[in-house]
């Protein structure tokens, strides 16, 4: 009976303990959103190194968002564009930290973070991207207004009146 206290209890400190190493990693796993006068807004914290992680949706399915200023376009990798089922279209170049690079363009019908909600986004597939997060570039980002100030970014969406 001891054994299997101590092998629940193993067990539960595991699960905890992954919970808190995302949470660090990503502090805005659901980005809470304010209303206000013709403006919705959404505040992220910075992880620990520094960085803007967000989920969100992607034609309504969930993704993890890293917001990147340098970047041009919404960046997908290939693998996950695949499992979005996004279509593929025409090649185009691109510069990249790693050289040059063959991507495919693409439209996203929706993007969302938190309640705001944009549509008919231009984004790449980026073949030789790593892992499941998509980078949340300056295609998606010019449409807001942002701030950053003390390890917070605010993003914000004019509504219509």
């Amino acid at each position: 009976m001891l054994v299997l206290a101590w092998g629940a209890a193993l067990l539960l400190a595991t699960h905890f303990f992954g919970n808190w190493e995302e949470r660090q990693r990503n502090p805005n796993q659901s980005p809470q959103s304010v209303h206000g006068d013709n403006f919705v807004e959404v505040q992220l914290a910075s992880s620990r190194q520094g960085h803007y992680l967000a989920g969100g949706q992607i034609n309504g399915q969930a993704v993890t968002f890293l917001l990147d200023t340098g970047a041009t376009a919404v960046a997908i990798p290939e693998r996950l564009a695949g499992a979005l089922q996004l279509p593929i279209g025409a090649p185009i170049t691109i510069n990249t930290a790693n050289g040059r690079a063959t991507a495919h363009r693409t439209r996203l019908a929706s993007l969302r973070l938190g309640e705001i909600e944009l549509r008919d986004v231009a984004a790449l597939i980026a073949p030789g991207m790593d892992g499941d997060e998509v980078l949340l570039g300056m295609s998606a980002l010019k449409q807001l207004e942002f701030t950053q100030k003390g390890g917070t970014l605010v993003l914000r969406q004019s509504t219509p009146q």
